[in-house]
């Protein structure tokens, strides 16, 4: 079957250590990680990344009183990919547009905040809010969107635990591929830090990620002293078309999605199983008709947690296992685990490859675990290469949802 090309035009984001596409990737470059200590509910400090955008930018104070931090994120970040994309947005069909945008979970920080907010009234009822219910449900993010920009195509959330950015890019891939929409606002939201119940809950597991003395070095994939995660919000919103729609408008394109796959380990709750994640990059290679060799940058998924590093290193060994020109990243170093908006934002801060040929680096490894020692880590220094003209991205989830997602550089 022939299937429509789709290509990215346009990109939004907000990140602990960038607002833009370019200060972003700047900092990936210059080693920059923004992880600090947050004063948490009933656990005291931990460690962080926070977004420190502007949210009244596009949105009123009252909107943001009525919203969820979930919604202001997405809607900042749609803002911005629409603004990036040089989308004549005004006199375009708003009913041709759809909203595709990925969580790990929403809900959990509305229902926390008002228990804790009732509990100062003997847990009386008549003090929760009223507009708790279009807060918790789990098109809020996306649906703010919509009411925000006026846009009156379908729009909902997909719940794919720390997969659901490539989630977000895979549904509105099909969406378009089907003549549903013809444009598309797609990616990734996370609010997890405002959420007591998911640093909790990480700690009990013994994956809550600590340094003894420096904040930025808690997120340590790779590294033999890693021991957990850094929770962090954040939010990465792409523009998508079909290829003879950008074109036909002039438009600039970032790259173009050949590949991708989602499955299931169907095997443990947490516990990652290389051998379905293998799986579930060699299905997306050949949905892109591509050998593994022709992948230029592998951006791993690791969180920097002491089994799930490994894991996914056994994957990509097995998968990648002889290919001198396949170099492998990983960004959560910089700033932190962003949960649904992860795979959509760790891909942003590669795609700047295309044009330059340089691969950001891992950071704050300081002594290499043997078990996660590959040919091509890129380690604390960046790396030029000749050319990278392919980008594999993977981002994975718990329960087992895998998923790889690639991008090549647009060829006419």
């Amino acid at each position: 079957m022939q299937h429509s090309r789709i290509v990215i035009t346009g990109v939004g984001l907000t990140s602990p250590n960038g607002n833009t596409l370019e200060e972003y990737r700047k900092n990936l470059l210059d080693g920059v990680a923004r992880i600090q200590m947050v004063d948490m509910r009933y656990m005291g400090e931990v460690p962080a990344g926070i977004c420190d955008y502007d949210p009244k930018k596009y949105q009123t104070r009252k909107e943001l009183r009525v919203g969820t931090r979930a919604g202001s994120v997405a809607i900042y970040c749609a803002r911005e990919a629409i603004a990036d994309s040089g989308l004549d947005f005004e006199n375009y069909d708003k009913s041709r547009i759809g909203v595709y945008v990925g969580t790990t979970e929403h809900g959990n920080v509305e229902t926390e905040h008002e228990v804790y907010n009732i509990s100062k009234f003997d847990y009386d009822t008549k003090f929760w809010t009223h507009h708790h219910n279009p807060r918790t449900v789990a098109n809020n993010p996306a649906g703010e969107i919509t009411i925000n920009m006026g846009i009156t195509g379908p729009h909902y959330t997909i719940g794919a635990a720390c997969a659901a950015g490539n989630a977000g890019l895979i549904q509105a891939l099909q969406m378009l591929r089907l003549g549903e929409v013809d444009f598309a606002l797609a990616g990734g939201v996370s609010e997890s830090t405002q959420s007591f119940g998911i640093f909790a809950g990480f700690k009990s597991q013994g994956a809550l990620g600590t340094h003894p003395s420096d904040v930025n070095k808690t997120s340590r994939p790779f590294d033999k002293s890693r021991n957990g995660i850094v929770v962090s919000e954040g939010g990465c919103i792409y523009t998508l078309e079909r290829l003879e729609d950008a074109q036909a408008r002039g438009a600039k394109i970032l790259g173009e999605i050949v590949g991708y796959r989602i499955n299931s380990d169907a095997s443990d709750y947490v516990l990652p199983n290389p051998e379905r994640q293998a799986e579930c990059m060699r299905q997306a290679l050949a949905v892109a008709s591509m050998e593994p060799g022709e992948v230029d940058i592998v951006n791993t998924h690791a969180t920097s947690t002491p089994m799930g590093d490994i894991q996914e290193m056994k994957a990509i060994a097995e998968v990648f296992n002889d290919c001198p020109s396949t170099y492998i990243n990983n960004t959560k170093g910089y700033i932190g685990h962003c949960m649904g908006a992860a795979g959509a934002l760790e891909l942003a801060g590669n795609l700047p490859s295309f044009q330059d040929n340089i691969i950001h680096p891992t950071i704050n490894v300081e002594e290499l675990d043997p078990e996660c020692d590959l040919p091509n880590l890129v380690i604390n220094e960046p790396r030029k290469v000749d050319a990278v003209k392919v980008i594999l991205n993977n981002s994975f989830g718990m329960l087992g949802i895998n998923s790889a997602l690639i991008i090549k550089k647009f060829e006419d």
